[in-house]
């Protein structure tokens, strides 16, 4: 595996073991740096985004997600290459975070959707731009200095719920006013029962 530090807080390998330096204590993103396969990079480069629905799932990890992919209106190919991917996605964020009942999202983002670096309230955020432009970031102590995690790679932002006050922030690139659209995944540890 190779990886490589940014700083104390930002790891980020080509390999999707690189994901793992989540889990050192002071860190607060780690990416993989990816490109999508070619196969699902040129049926991506077909899709009509206007043509698909967004899709919200409560998912356990070895769900099937391609049924929920074609119910919002992708095709194939598409339908069975990015369920491949977002199942491979989904597997690598349970063994992150030790939680098998995740919340899944892949959204068509065409306005200004959360503008303002932040960062959730959660324990790991797994965020992947299959479309469009990548999710921005930057340190909480010097927000000027906007990074972005590419198309295709893989970000894992750890949440408030780790890590409070938070030493990385992300947003969505503001795009309303280029045109551009995103197609965006997201992923979550699904919230327990709640006990009165």
């Amino acid at each position: 595996m190779s990886l490589a530090m940014l700083d104390d807080v930002v790891a980020f390998g080509e390999d999707r073991g690189s994901l793992d330096a989540i889990a050192r204590p002071d860190a607060a993103l780690a990416i993989w740096w990816r490109s999508l396969p070619d196969a699902l990079r040129i049926a991506l480069a077909s899709l009509d985004l206007d043509t698909v629905d967004d899709v919200s799932l409560d998912l356990v990890v070895d769900d099937a997600i391609e049924v929920a992919l074609a119910e919002a209106g992708y095709t194939d190919p598409v339908a069975t290459l990015l369920a491949a991917d977002i199942g491979l996605l989904v597997r690598r964020h349970a063994a992150l975070t030790g939680e098998d009942r995740l919340r899944l999202r892949l959204e068509v983002v065409e306005t200004d959707a959360c503008r303002r670096f932040h960062a959730d309230f959660v324990t790991l955020r797994l965020l992947c731009s299959y479309v469009g432009p990548g999710t921005q970031w930057c340190r909480a102590d010097a927000a000027d200095a906007v990074c972005e995690v590419p198309t295709g790679a893989v970000g894992v932002f750890k949440g408030r719920l780790l890590l409070d006050p938070p030493t990385i922030l992300h947003r969505s690139p503001p795009i309303s006013a280029t045109g551009q659209r995103r197609l965006v995944l997201a992923i979550d540890p699904r919230p327990g029962p709640q006990i009165a």
